[in-house]
């Protein structure tokens, strides 16, 4: 690939293999983050060094700062400054915080799991790579400086970051008090600031009646050059009227060699270096955490954390459990953006998406809402073909928070075991869809089995199966269905933001029918399985009852309305000025089965009228611009943003699956395309936010500032896309007993290739598509053998590579 085939923008370009993007321009429109992790410690790292970090809470257990709203943009962060003492110049090697610098050069490198910064200024080349090791609690700061000046250079290291350890939502309403709590001293054995809080909050309320609670963990932060001085003071090492680009320490070469008991704390470290002509030096930088009480990491037997050669080898294999990851989907279309995408990007982000949900994120601060039950049963759906042991650890964890009576917490926090009851509509469902998918992909019934006490159990209750739990959700919300018998949608549904349609209870959701109605279909295969008859004609007699009831009372001639407020007035329809349409609706009467294919055709094509949008599907039109009380949040969003008219890609996506389902399969492919961020990005100064990963939504036409994107990362839009891209445009559908094959194409690929690894075996696809169809698998062969239909029982086959022939599409 030449520099010319690379694919750019004005900030950065991708390497040959997708698998970094590097930033070339420090002044990108917002800061641009990666995620450096191993399932239990957690560092958000952009590209100038910010962000913070935490031990498997980012509310409860914080480590270290990050100002949300702060100017200069992106402090604090990790820092480690070089000064040369002849000339008392300095300068961050990863540019920030001394941003006013001319640099000579600057990259940053973002790739799974780690980030690496190169810059080069007053002739010394410095490389610092963060990364989180896959089994120790600590976070890696590897930093190589090489002289390029020909001269012998006598430098200054100084190495920082500003600590918080403990809630972070305390700390950030309450820091002056916070603060007296600390606890930092330099060990003199380990050669490394040990710091800790004598305190630790752990309930989200404020009130006046204090925990006495002791913070359990503390901080090792050293690194392995020798070190001269050290503070643990903010305000001694910055000094008064200063900041993170000039601190005192720094400019003056003297470290004051502070421990403090109270105050705000901070990590520093200063260490002198003799770095000769054309010569390289390699240290790193170590901060780790481990529970009070413990050996210290940085003496922990067979770990040497502040060994070079022990880090190397952690990188190594950090690097290789990303290439294990990755290798099981791998798709070769003629389509380079979508395998980008599909055979990297989109599955780094739907992994970051299972470890973080929606709670630990540059736009998502992790101080509120926990972890949302709803995004834990879907966010399996990017790891379970890699990490299915995970994912079995992480669903039985999730549904200790279902209740007796099958409803749930909307939401949990991992420390406290605490959450919110909120009675959205659809959050137990996400239950059943969730074991379901997990079965599609292991086939592993002996989970049904396994035995989970309900959130309200009482020690005397002995818990129920999680084939138990999976009935009880579709129990509970077939129980709470109105008097149109479709689902109450309470205190909402997905649409979180119309909050205020039913909150007496009267109100019912539309869309929550049609999700019912498919998570219902999808458990059929199970309970035919299961032997449970009893159930699954019960469960269709509920289906059928639905479909009747939706297609009775809640088309409009047009398109599916949206819900019924407890008033018992429509949402969604054509007589409306403002929230006439909305796309999930539409969307999922098609995904659901439950439409008609007449109507399916006309709320498919309404959407293409009134919401296809150059960024993808925009989910209401128009937006609201008055004030609707008995609707909700939406109504008070800025129009054309969030859910109030925003291309909002959770619900587009749904919307490309749609039309794939429905047969129109080149139009929802162009939405596919429209939302990748490769593309919705062009104008990048608009977009402005990662241009390698989802965005939760674009801004609409309905504002000035269309084409801009918000809320990265964190978005249910990645398993979503990426399962689109693999089950239904690739085709590989796996089922209870198989695998399905099932391409849903543009009529313009005449050809393709991917293989998936799947229950032990690897299937190698090769289709062709002379005739320029769509779908529809004329013959297929495995291994050379021709069989009938479609499908794939592996039972059949001992080979562990099955190669998978399609000659041609037909429809």
């Amino acid at each position: 690939m030449t520099i010319t085939d690379r694919i750019t923008n004005q900030y950065g370009y991708y390497t040959e293999d997708y698998r970094e993007f590097v930033i070339t321009n420090p002044r990108t429109p917002r800061p641009w983050f990666n995620y450096m992790w191993n399932g239990h410690y957690t560092g958000l790292v952009s590209h100038t060094g910010g962000g913070f970090s935490f031990l498997d809470s980012p509310r409860d257990n914080r480590i270290n700062r990050m100002r949300y709203n702060s100017l200069p943009w992106d402090r604090p962060g990790r820092y480690a400054i070089v000064k040369d003492v002849s000339t008392g110049n300095y300068w961050s090697l990863s540019w920030a915080p001394t941003i006013d610098l001319n640099y000579d050069k600057y990259e940053c490198h973002h790739g799974q799991g780690y980030t690496t910064i190169i810059t080069e200024i007053y002739g010394i080349r410095g490389e610092i790579t963060y990364f989180v090791p896959t089994d120790a609690n600590a976070e890696i700061w590897r930093i190589t400086l090489t002289d390029l000046s020909g001269s012998d250079r006598n430098l200054e290291i100084y190495t920082f970051t500003e600590l918080l350890m403990g809630n972070a939502l305390n700390d950030l309403i309450n820091q002056p008090n916070d603060k007296h709590f600390t606890d930092i001293h330099f060990d003199v054995n380990l050669q490394a600031l040990v710091a800790t809080r004598r305190y630790w909050v752990l309930n989200k309320g404020v009130s006046v009646k204090q925990p006495n609670i002791d913070w359990k963990y503390q901080i090792y932060f050293t690194q392995t050059l020798p070190i001269t001085g050290f503070d643990s003071s903010l305000d001694t090492f910055i000094g008064r009227w200063r900041s993170e680009a000039n601190p005192e320490a720094i400019a003056t070469g003297v470290m004051q060699n502070t421990e403090i008991t109270a105050g705000d704390p901070i990590a520093a470290l200063q260490s002198k270096l003799e770095l000769p002509a054309h010569g390289t030096s390699n240290f790193a930088v170590i901060l780790a955490i481990s529970p009070k009480g413990d050996p210290s990491p940085l003496q922990k037997e067979g770990q040497n954390l502040a060994n070079l050669e022990h880090i190397d080898r952690q990188f190594a294999q950090l690097k290789q459990k990303w290439d294990r990851h990755l290798s099981a989907v791998q798709v070769s279309t003629p389509d380079r953006n979508f395998d980008l995408m599909l055979n990297v990007w989109n599955q780094y982000q739907a992994a970051v998406t299972f470890d973080m949900a929606r709670n630990a994120g540059y736009y998502h601060g992790g101080l509120l809402f926990g972890t949302g039950l709803r995004d834990q049963f879907q966010d399996i759906l990017g790891v379970v073909m890699v990490d299915p042991d995970r994912v079995r650890r992480r669903l039985l964890n999730a549904l200790r928070f279902q209740f007796q009576n099958g409803s749930t917490l909307h939401n949990f926090f991992k420390l406290t075991n605490t959450g919110e009851r909120t009675n959205h509509s659809d959050t137990p469902l996400w239950i059943p869809f969730g074991i379901v998918e997990y079965l599609n992909e292991t086939a592993d019934f002996s989970i049904l089995d396994e035995v989970v006490a309900y959130h309200d159990d009482s020690e005397s209750n002995a818990g129920g199966t999680v084939y138990e739990h999976t009935i009880r959700a579709l129990d509970y919300a077939i129980a709470n269905l109105g008097e149109h018998g479709m689902p109450k949608i309470m205190t909402g549904d997905w649409n979180d933001t119309l909050d205020y349609v039913g909150p007496q209870g009267k109100g019912e959701t539309t869309w929550g029918a049609f999700f019912l109605g498919y998570v219902l279909k999808k458990t059929f295969p199970l309970l035919e399985l299961h032997g449970d008859r009893e159930t699954l004609s019960r469960f269709q007699t509920v289906y059928e009852q639905i479909g009747q009831s939706v297609n009775d009372i809640c088309w409009d001639g047009e398109w599916y309305l949206r819900a019924f407020r407890d008033n018992g007035e429509p949402i969604g329809i054509s007589a409306h000025t403002q929230g006439k349409i909305f796309l999930n609706a539409q969307s999922w009467s098609v995904i659901s089965g439950l439409a008609p294919k007449e109507r399916g055709d006309r709320a498919l094509a309404s959407c293409q009228k009134y919401l296809a949008k150059p960024y993808g599907m925009q989910i209401v039109f128009p937006s609201y611009t008055e004030v609707e009380d008995n609707v909700g949040l939406i109504s008070r969003c800025v129009p054309g943003k969030k859910e109030n008219g925003a291309i909002f890609n959770h619900a587009s996506s749904w919307f490309v699956l749609a039309s794939l389902l429905n047969g129109d399969v080149d139009f929802g492919f162009e939405i596919y395309q429209r939302m990748m961020p490769l593309n919705s990005s062009k104008d990048m100064d608009r977009y402005e936010v990662e241009p390698y990963v989802y965005a939760e939504y674009v801004t609409s036409p309905d504002h000035p500032t269309q084409g801009q994107a918000s809320h990265s990362w964190l978005t249910g839009t990645a398993v979503w896309m990426l399962r689109i891209g693999i089950d239904f445009i690739i085709g590989f559908q796996p089922t209870l007993t198989g695998m399905a094959i099932d391409p849903h194409i543009p009529s313009g690929w005449q050809e393709f290739r991917a293989q998936r690894k799947f229950r032990g075996k690897t299937l190698h696809l090769h289709v062709k598509n002379p005739l320029g169809k769509n779908s529809g698998v004329s013959s297929m062969q495995v291994n050379g053998v021709e069989v009938k239909g479609n499908f794939l029982d592996l039972s059949l086959y001992p080979e562990t590579e099955l190669n998978i022939a399609i000659a041609q599409l037909e429809k």
